[in-house]
């Protein structure tokens, strides 16, 4: 799982950062046009935030009476809708002064750039301020398709890994495909995607550059019985454990010397996932979806450099050791450096 580079979200937090941007950017657009209503735009970020610590200090109170819990949840409810009404507020106002801008000319193309930016975050903070309301004031369960994890990398992903003191991890799994001599053959990053689901198009895609690929190990989270035929296809030895109860025939095929061997051997893909992690791809820094994936393919890239460089590395110093240990003797030749 490669993570992208954002704060642990919260709606409030993430209505806050709507609302500090499209602010920011609405005070340049104003400046560069003439327009002085957003003069105070300093001033109304400071104001979305100190209402917004203020929703984010009553959730912390720890009442353990009935009567004391109703009146926490009173007033967590009051900051709130003091918070959304304040952000609903600000957000007609940006629309109104967008509007006018829009009617005198925006002629510049960063003029129009800006107003694209604009637009987009003032979509989020829409969102923000229903969801929000719906969940602490009205009482419902947002659906997860529904949510955004961060409004500056919205392909973030919720991901709940069940580790012990790391729960959820925010950000993109990612597969790849290790040959015996440790280099990756292939990767996909999985956007909006699970572990069945790539399984017959990683071997396809990594057999186009290297067709001789004829066995591989995968964990039991990519199994399904559409992809054991597909794989059987591709593959001469699918080594795919089954989940659940296992029938006498899946039994026989994964007690198989050739089966366990090859499991014994699937261990070894973690290395190269601490490589990765270890040399930069615990955490992405850069922006987009677009910018996700290249930086995550330069990675897969420097890691098959480094193992090529770790393999010279290796032969140099036996070298080294052979002339050493042949240096003494009386020889009639030398050995070549």
């Amino acid at each position: 799982m490669v993570e992208t580079n954002v704060h642990y979200p919260t709606d409030i937090n993430l209505l806050y950062d709507a609302m500090r941007k499209l602010i920011t950017l609405l005070a340049e657009l104003c400046d560069r046009n003439g327009a002085s209503d957003w003069r105070q735009w300093a001033y109304n970020v400071r104001h979305v935030k100190r209402l917004m610590r203020a929703a984010q200090n009553k959730k912390r109170g720890k009442a353990q009476s009935k009567e004391r819990q109703e009146q926490r949840q009173g007033l967590i409810a009051k900051a709130h809708e003091e918070y959304l009404a304040v952000a609903q507020a600000y957000l007609n106002k940006a629309g109104d002064t967008l509007a006018r801008l829009a009617q005198q000319g925006l002629n510049s193309p960063w003029d129009m750039v800006m107003k694209l930016q604009i637009e987009g975050f003032m979509d989020h903070a829409a969102r923000q301020i229903d969801q929000t309301r719906r969940r602490v004031i009205l009482g419902e369960v947002i659906p997860h398709e529904q949510k955004v994890f961060s409004i500056f990398e919205p392909h973030t992903e919720w991901i709940s890994k069940g580790k012990a003191g790391v729960p959820v991890e925010l950000g993109i799994k990612v597969c790849i495909l290790e040959d015996q001599y440790q280099f990756i053959l292939h990767h996909q990053v999985m956007q909006q995607q699970t572990d069945e689901q790539v399984a017959v198009s990683m071997v396809r895609e990594a057999k186009k550059r290297h067709a001789q690929l004829s066995v591989c190990s995968f964990d039991k989270g990519f199994h399904s019985n559409e992809n054991q035929n597909a794989l059987g296809e591709q593959l001469g030895q699918v080594v795919l454990p089954r989940k659940g109860k296992l029938s006498r025939e899946a039994q026989q095929i994964e007690q198989s010397p050739e089966f366990i061997k090859a499991r014994h051997k699937h261990s070894a893909v973690e290395s190269a996932i601490n490589a990765l992690e270890v040399h930069g791809l615990d955490r992405c820094p850069d922006h987009g979806v677009v910018g996700f994936k290249r930086y995550v393919a330069l990675a897969v890239v420097t890691r098959n450099i480094h193992r090529i460089g770790a393999i010279l590395w290796l032969q140099e110093q036996e070298r080294a050791k052979r002339k050493r240990k042949y240096s003494d003797r009386d020889t009639t030749y030398k050995l070549a450096a």
